[in-house]
């Protein structure tokens, strides 16, 4: 990412809160031409370091090419348009986008069947827990479907996380887009509202 001293963020608690918000993501290697995959991930807690668990199903393992160098794993969070109308009056009228997105670097580890079927139970449990009536996998069950995916553990090793929520406007601007967020219309997005409040406060 273009690094801009008003965005860049060094902070891992930031990247750990962003994948735990935004486990959707985004898996990309180049050692077999560009490829890129879509799969849910979740972090390590057992380790101090930045790690996800993740799998994807086969053949991916093959396009990427798993083995001894690095992939980038790019989770985004909450984002969305800005408009010029929103400003304070004298304010820059360029519209915008605001984000969140952090890119992962590191080298996947491929974990054994025993593993890959204990993390594709851990991925489920983590996001069952918020339904009524959770539905967690059996093992046994699961067993033959598990073998048609490949599980993996990634150690970040380094991260780029950008976040872009208007650090650069005025005051008065800020509070205007966050109005304008919250409120009704085309581009009415609370969740963004929210994200910038955190971080406007934060800095």
């Amino acid at each position: 990412m273009r690094h801009n001293p008003h965005h860049f963020v060094d902070d891992p608690e930031l990247v750990r809160r962003l994948i735990q918000e935004n486990p959707w993501a985004i898996l990309v290697s180049d050692q077999h031409g560009l490829v890129a995959s879509h799969y849910p991930v979740i972090l390590d807690e057992d380790c101090d370091e930045l790690a996800v668990f993740t799998h994807v199903g086969r053949p991916d393992e093959e396009l990427h090419g798993f083995g001894q160098r690095e992939v980038v794993l790019i989770v985004q969070g909450v984002h969305g348009y800005v408009s010029p109308s929103w400003y304070a009056p004298g304010a820059l009228r360029a519209p915008t986008w605001n984000f969140t997105a952090v890119h992962c670097y590191g080298v996947p580890e491929i974990l054994d069947e025993e593993a890959n079927l204990e993390t594709l139970a851990r991925l489920v449990e983590h996001f069952e827990r918020h339904v009524e009536s959770p539905m967690l996998l059996d093992l046994e069950w699961a067993k033959p479907i598990a073998r048609g995916t490949v599980g993996l553990r990634l150690p970040i090793s380094r991260f780029e996380c950008k976040v872009k929520m208007s650090q650069d406007k005025d005051r008065e601007t800020q509070r205007r887009v966050i109005s304008a967020l919250r409120a009704s219309g085309a581009y009415s997005n609370p969740r963004l509202a929210a994200e910038m409040q955190r971080t406007l406060s934060d800095g």
